[in-house]
C-alpha cells in the first residue's frame, strides 16, 4: 500500500472510530462500571471484533452475508438481540459507587468484558456492509492482498484504541463525580436505552439490494 493511499485511510479510520455507535456506547458502559483500567478490556475486544470483520470481509465471507437474504438477517438478528440484552443488564445493573463495586469480588471478569467488545461488532452486519463498501477503495488488486489487510486492520486497531480509550476515560470520570444510588442508577438507565436505541437501529438496516 503506497504511502499517500494509506493516509487516506488513517483519515478515514478516524472518521470511522469516531462514529457515534454501538462500540462506542459499549466503551463507555464500561468506564461507567468497571473504571478505566478493567473498563478499557471492553476495547480490547472490540478491536479483536473489527479484525474478525476484516478476516471476514478479506476472505469473501462478508461478500456472501451481504448477498445471502437469509445469512444476512442471521447476523443481523444476533447482533439485535445481543444488544437489547446487554442493554436490559445495564438497566438493571446495582447502584453501587465503583468504590464499593472494587471492594467485592468483581462479577464482571476481564475475559468477559472482552468477549462482550468482540461480540459487538463482530456480530454486526452493518460493520461487514460497511468495509465492504469503503476497504476496496484503498486495495491495489495487483498487489499482495494479505499484506494490505494486515497493514488496514492495524490501523484500525490503532485508531480505535485511542479513541476508545477516550470514550472509556470519559465515563470513569463522569463514574468518579457521582455520588448517590440515584445518580448511578440514572446513568445506568441511561445506557441501557442507550444499547437498545442501538439494537432497534440495526434492526432497521437492510441489506443492499
Amino acid at each position: 500500500m503506497e504511502i499517500s493511499v494509506w493516509l487516506a485511510f488513517f483519515a478515514a479510520s478516524w472518521a470511522i472510530s469516531l462514529s457515534p455507535g454501538a462500540g462506542a456506547i459499549a466503551a463507555m458502559s464500561s468506564g461507567l462500571n468497571h473504571g478505566f483500567r478493567r473498563g478499557y478490556f471492553t476495547t480490547v475486544g472490540l478491536i479483536l471484533g473489527i479484525l474478525t470483520q476484516i478476516v471476514v470481509v478479506g476472505a469473501g465471507l462478508g461478500a456472501l452475508i451481504a448477498a445471502s437474504s437469509l445469512g444476512f438477517l442471521i447476523v443481523k438478528w444476533l447482533g439485535v438481540a445481543y444488544l437489547v440484552y446487554l442493554g436490559i443488564q445495564q438497566w438493571r445493573a446495582p447502584a453501587k459507587p465503583l468504590v464499593a463495586a472494587d471492594a467485592d469480588q468483581p462479577t464482571v471478569t476481564r475475559g468477559q468484558l472482552v468477549l462482550r467488545g468482540w461480540a459487538i461488532n463482530a456480530v454486526n452486519p452493518k460493520g461487514t456492509v460497511f468495509l465492504l463498501a469503503v476497504v476496496p477503495q484503498f486495495l491495489d488488486l495487483h498487489a499482495s492482498l494479505a499484506h494490505q489487510y494486515l497493514v488496514i486492520g492495524a490501523t484500525l486497531a490503532f485508531t480505535d484504541a485511542v479513541v476508545m480509550a477516550g470514550y472509556t476515560a470519559l465515563a470513569a470520570r463522569v463514574l468518579s463525580m457521582l455520588r448517590s444510588a440515584r445518580q448511578i442508577r440514572i446513568m445506568n438507565r441511561s445506557f441501557g436505552s442507550l444499547f437498545i436505541a442501538a439494537g432497534a437501529l440495526l434492526a432497521t438496516f437492510k441489506r443492499a439490494a
